[in-house]
């Protein structure tokens, strides 16, 4: 006898690059989706890239066996591209934007979500088209989040290269969906400045409708996984990796120029952490990762500096609780610029030394006043920051730790979920569109 699986009450649709990309929006997807399980929907969709396309991209990902199940009730789905017509990423786009219409047209209340703009916005928003174009039953909600590299590269390269049509393709589909959020203050900034700059050479209209519409959404963080970490735990992990609490420097994030590890490096070096007997642990992958390792073994402390390449997503917390400082140097590129910061509240949720870091994009959105800032591209800063440090009593350390936790309990998963939902719900409900 076949079952057929019961039909829906309620779905969340969210369209991002998933894991096992190294991307802090990605865990900000999965973070949304457990979060939904809890807010009255009964399916979560994450409708995302084929693992071996994502790998061709030169995206930087984990191990496949480090990425932590999902929940029963989340569905990760990777379209396979369409034909085998030799169109570049065509069929990949044709494959993703194609199943987000069918759910569109099975008459399941949808709440749809893309995080980028470029390119996952845009397919939402075709798809959204194509399916009222079918006559069926559609009841979808949609929700776009600017997450910023999606506008300090896709949206400033085409002002600066002045692609007119390239960059009106992009805003024109962010505007319309029903609620349109950026994923910082700086962010919401940047769109307008940038829509500005477009409006001022060709007489469009797109900062005022950005001023009028763009909401901030922080990135969802599961504050609990990060609350609940259990210490002997950490002390397990830490040996496993031949570290001791207090016993090192962190750096975990994308190696990427944009994050400044050139410039920890260095820093680190300069200052008396090596004499103190302190490491610097590299946590991370990406475009870098030789460039740096390189790097290390010439600065004359090779032997102190060690680069992790396969940290899974449980041990995350662990290695933050345990160092004696978190060093983030992030530098604006013209490929990148950091609009939040994700990797620090993680970090300052779990306890653990310091944060040291730039007040670069969205950085001071995430770490309020609890972190200490240093210039953009000053190692000599980091290793005077790094001394300082060192010099604080466990006491000035705990109670700076319980500060910046308190600061970054505000982007609890549940949290932001909610002021999401807050918005789809001031929405007037739709009539039912036929074509």
């Amino acid at each position: 006898m076949t079952t057929t699986a019961a039909r829906p009450d309620r779905r969340l649709v969210i369209v991002v690059r998933a894991d096992p990309v190294i991307c802090g929006h990605s865990g900000e997807a999965r973070n949304l989706a457990e979060a939904a399980l809890h807010r009255g929907f009964d399916e979560v969709r994450i409708v995302t890239w084929p693992v071996d396309r994502l790998q061709q991209a030169g995206l930087p990902l984990k191990p496949l066996d480090g990425v932590l199940p999902y929940s029963d009730g989340i569905v990760v789905e990777r379209p396979a591209p369409v034909g085998d017509y030799k169109v570049p990423d065509g069929r990949w786009l044709a494959g993703l934007t194609g199943r987000l219409v069918e759910l569109f047209t099975d008459g399941v209340p949808t709440v749809a979500l893309s995080l980028y703009l470029s390119p996952h916005a845009t397919a939402v928003a075709d798809a959204v088209q194509v399916a009222r174009r079918t006559g069926l039953p559609v009841d979808v909600i949609t929700v776009a989040e600017a997450v910023g590299s999606d506008v300090t590269n896709v949206v400033r390269a085409c002002v600066e290269e002045d692609r007119f049509g390239a960059a009106a393709h992009v805003l024109a589909h962010y505007l319309s969906h029903d609620v349109c959020l950026a994923v910082s203050r700086y962010t919401r900034d940047l769109i307008i400045s940038e829509s500005e700059a477009i409006d001022a050479k060709h007489g469009t209209r797109f900062a005022d409708q950005f001023r009028e519409r763009v909401e901030i959404s922080y990135p969802a963080i599961d504050v609990g996984d990060y609350l609940a970490r259990d210490e002997d735990a950490t002390d397990a992990a830490l040996a496993a990796r031949g570290l001791t609490r207090g016993g090192y420097v962190l750096f975990l994030s994308r190696l990427a120029h944009a994050k400044g590890v050139d410039d920890l490096i260095e820093g680190f070096v300069r200052s008396g952490a090596p004499a103190a007997g302190q490491r610097l642990v590299v946590a991370g992958n990406g475009p870098q990762a030789d460039e740096l390792a390189a790097l290390a073994q010439a600065s004359g402390h090779g032997d102190l500096i060690t680069f992790l390449h396969d940290v899974p997503d449980d041990e995350k917390g662990h290695l933050m609780a345990g160092c004696t400082a978190f060093v983030l140097p992030s530098k604006p590129r013209p490929e990148f610029v950091e609009t939040f910061g994700i990797a620090l509240v993680e970090k300052m949720l779990s306890g653990g030394g310091p944060v040291i870091t730039t007040d670069t994009g969205g950085i001071g959105e995430a770490v309020g006043d609890t972190a200490t800032i240093v210039p953009v591209s000053d190692p000599d800063a980091i290793a005077a920051a790094l001394d300082d440090v060192l010099a604080m009593s466990e006491e000035d350390r705990a109670a700076a730790a319980d500060r910046a936790r308190e600061y970054a309990l505000q982007f609890d998963r549940a949290v932001v979920l909610d002021k999401i939902l807050d918005h789809v719900a001031a929405l007037a409900p739709a009539p039912a569109l036929t074509a």
